[in-house]
């Protein structure tokens, strides 16, 4: 499997705000032009992160785990080469998904670019489908199978945006495992040695799909009024109470579970199920916007450090 190697590594935002970024430039005094094309650069680069913003937490760090774990990690270059792949492709998903809920991010995130005037509907249609391409030639510099990860994406998010997936709750579950699985497999095939998956990825890889298909409401909690604005019908929305009771039982039935299957330490499963056991007494005890915002943060916490457990298959390092 063809390896590009990437000599250095691209800070990351780690803030929970966007902000502006500041880069400073370097060029004669005489060159207009260079500097108008070097502010243009810098304002569509502002645009991308914009769109990709709160997907960091949710996805990026989170997959970032699994594949160190699973895959596991080859070498540092791998590493970036994985976080370039997961970062093209969690822009063509969020543009996908933003260039049709203008209305939602109005209630919800203004700040995101269609909301706030920085591209046209239009506009970020046509670029959805410019990353489309970037994406496969992208997955196609590695090889083949990739490419099938690339357009299985493609069409999770066809499904989930141009087709009204979304607005079904058992649909909107099912796409939420085609794209959390198709980042996992993605991203272990590009951090690990090998292109090629083994048990303990592929079995890290269905537990993950259906942790995330019992789970995943826990992001809908604080995006009702944006959800009931634009017609989706979410787990929270259809059912306010049992969607909490089903939250806070699943995620204690999945941090014992999970335990018990990787074999971790008592300490450590002692450790992760009470924090699962915590975050889901925060969805059904604390019910306010600001406090389901805080405790989705806590979830993807929770979600990050199931995705961890199966290295102790390979490393035996949580036994405690």
């Amino acid at each position: 499997m063809a390896r590009i190697v990437i000599p250095s590594l691209t800070p990351h935002y780690v803030s929970s705000t966007p902000r502006s970024i500041s880069i400073s430039w370097p060029f004669d005094k005489s060159g207009h032009c260079v500097s108008s094309l070097l502010s243009a650069v810098k304002y569509h680069l502002h645009t991308a992160v914009l769109f990709t913003w709160t997907d960091y937490k949710t996805i990026f760090l989170p997959i970032t785990a699994f594949a160190c774990a699973t895959g596991p990690v080859h070498s540092i270059s791998n590493l970036v080469q994985c976080w370039i792949w997961m970062w093209l492709h969690l822009l063509l998903c969020n543009v996908s998904n933003q260039a049709r809920s203008r209305e939602e991010d109005a209630v919800n995130r203004p700040w995101r670019p269609l909301p706030a005037g920085r591209i046209t509907e239009s506009q970020a249609v046509g670029l959805r489908w410019a990353i489309v391409a970037l994406c496969i030639c992208w997955s196609l510099l590695y090889d083949q199978d990739l490419v099938l990860t690339t357009l299985g994406l493609v069409a999770t998010t066809f499904l989930y945006d141009e087709l009204g997936v979304a607005s079904h709750i058992v649909g909107k579950n099912f796409c939420n495992i085609g794209g959390y699985t198709s980042f996992e497999v993605g991203a272990t095939r590009v951090i690990s040695a090998t292109p090629s998956m083994d048990f303990v990825s592929i079995t890290a890889v269905i537990l993950s799909g259906l942790l995330i298909f019992t789970t995943i409401q826990a992001q809908d909690f604080p995006d009702v009024d944006g959800d009931k604005a634009l017609g989706r019908m979410t787990f929270p929305i259809y059912a306010p109470e049992f969607s909490r009771t089903f939250t806070l039982l699943a995620t204690v039935a999945w941090s014992i579970f999970l335990s018990w299957y990787w074999a971790i330490g008592p300490i450590t499963t002692a450790f992760f199920v009470g924090l699962g056991t915590y975050v889901g007494s925060r969805y059904y005890l604390l019910r306010t916007l600001d406090v389901d915002k805080r405790s989705y943060l806590i979830f993807n916490i929770w979600l990050m450090l199931a995705h961890i457990l199966p290295l102790h298959a390979r490393t035996s390092l949580l036994a405690l």
